[in-house]
């Protein structure tokens, strides 16, 4: 099963039944099972706990399951049942559907049609669990765990709304596929997930990229003494040192075809061999991966497995550039200023207004991650209680910048422009530049500069013409 935590009632009064249903679940991974041979229990039972799924037979002494089954599509509508009978009936079939069933199986029941039955159960029940989640989250507009997102500083909307999605599938144990360019912080985001999933293991990150299969397989699984050349002992891997926890692979993208089977296997079947072993071990971990690539780009061009792909993106997780969120710059630019400057043992300085305007007109290719550098770089060199615009202006080319962003702008607004029949001069078109830019830079001569493409001097040169 994809999760461990899952808990089952199994309802039948034949010992037999209740002892070789319980076999199967355990072989599956659930170990939480609840044994119930006299229905009439089950009513109490639920009051103290709840249960992800119930087994049910429909022939019973003293109450049957059909009395049951109303009982529990009226009470505990959210708790799936499957029922498991020897009555062979298509209208019995239909009148438990009718009422609540999400199947019927009839005695003797294959081990692989029990566990498929359970699978689709349990997966529809979780996305109903899900939605309902993110409906309230999204209504209420508030999160449950702040403090799980304490070290990602933003207050961008999109951002709040990623929060509330994780907060809505950090409780389940399917994999998430996190996705965004370099320096957006995708693994801030994974600890994030781990911490509001409560989860009691460790939170283990390793970066795939530039490991072969031999390497990856270690790294993950681990060794049996004497499996290799220089294996003098026997080691675990970090699938093992991650139970009942998270492991994050990143770079994912960059994973070997034989790589990419291996962990679909563990996806798949939650088991693993560790190098040298035909022992299978259990998977107790939750796996996220990230990528800054265009993965489905990756799979349509063959270098990435289409399965593992879907089974990958159970959850999706797409962080959005810098540039799309510079209402966070800055409060970004504060709080690094005052984590550089406590690293450094130094009086946090303060900044001119222009600076914000400086990186407001910045695209910021390396992201979050590059205004770190530059805000820590600005304040190792400051030596007043002022930051300088010219520590920033030496770090970044807000010229080329602003040019790369704007060719395509340029040539939709070429499209789109429409001259009159007299055209402007050239004075004209230049004096509706100057007067755009020093807008766009808040009147900062210098910035407006930099995004016509001329030095200070010469903008100053052509205001006073004009």
């Amino acid at each position: 099963m994809e999760n461990f935590n899952y808990s089952v009632a199994i309802v039948d009064d034949e010992r037999e039944s209740l002892y070789t249903y319980s076999i199967i679940l355990k072989q599956s991974g659930i170990k939480d099972i609840v044994l119930i041979q006299d229905a009439r229990e089950l009513p109490v039972i639920l009051k103290e706990r709840a249960f992800s799924l119930i087994l049910l037979d429909l022939s019973m002494p003293h109450i049957s399951g059909f009395e049951i089954l109303r009982f529990i599509n009226v009470e505990y509508p959210e708790i799936p049942v499957i029922i498991i009978t020897a009555i062979k009936e298509i209208d019995t079939a239909v009148e438990c559907i009718k009422m609540g069933a999400c199947d019927y199986l009839v005695k003797p029941i294959e081990k692989n049609k029990l566990i498929s039955s359970i699978k689709k159960a349990l997966e529809i029940n979780r996305l109903k669990e899900e939605i309902t989640g993110l409906k309230y989250r999204l209504i209420e507009d508030k999160l449950e765990n702040e403090s799980a997102f304490s070290e990602i500083i933003t207050v961008n909307q999109k951002m709040r709304g990623l929060f509330k999605y994780i907060e809505v599938i950090s409780k389940t144990d399917q994999p998430v596929l996190i996705t965004g360019e370099t320096g957006t912080g995708k693994e801030l985001i994974a600890r994030a997930i781990h911490k509001v999933s409560g989860k009691k293991g460790d939170f283990i990150a390793v970066n795939v990229a530039g490991l072969d299969d031999t390497m990856f397989s270690d790294t993950l699984f681990g060794h049996k003494k004497g499996s290799f050349t220089g294996a003098i002992s026997s080691r675990e891997g970090l699938i093992a040192k991650a139970k009942g926890g998270t492991l994050f692979l990143d770079e994912i993208g960059d994973l070997t075809e034989a790589s990419q089977i291996k962990l679909l296997r563990v996806l798949q079947e939650k088991l693993y061999y560790p190098l040298g072993s035909d022992v299978p071990k259990n998977a107790d971990t939750r796996i996220m991966v990230a990528t800054n690539q265009d993965i489905q780009e990756l799979v349509s061009k063959g270098n990435f497995r289409k399965d593992l792909f879907f089974r990958l993106k159970a959850h999706h997780v797409h962080l959005p550039p810098l540039r799309e969120r510079k209402d966070d710059i800055p409060v970004l630019l504060q709080y690094f200023i005052r984590e550089a400057a406590l690293s450094l043992s130094k009086k946090p300085p303060k900044y001119p207004e222009e600076l914000i305007i400086l990186l407001m007109n910045y695209n910021f290719p390396g992201n979050v991650r590059e205004l770190k550098m530059i805000v820590y770089d600005a304040v190792a060199r400051c030596n007043s209680t002022f930051l300088s615009l010219d520590s920033f202006k030496d770090m970044i080319d807000l010229s080329n910048t602003i040019n790369r962003e704007l060719k395509s702008e340029i040539v939709k607004f070429y499209i789109q422009m429409r001259f009159p029949d007299k055209l402007p001069t050239l004075k004209e078109m230049e004096n509706l530049l100057i007067k755009e830019a020093l807008r766009r830079s808040k009147g900062n001569q210098g910035i407006a500069a930099s995004m016509l493409g001329i030095t200070r001097q010469a903008l100053n040169k052509r205001l006073r013409k004009s």
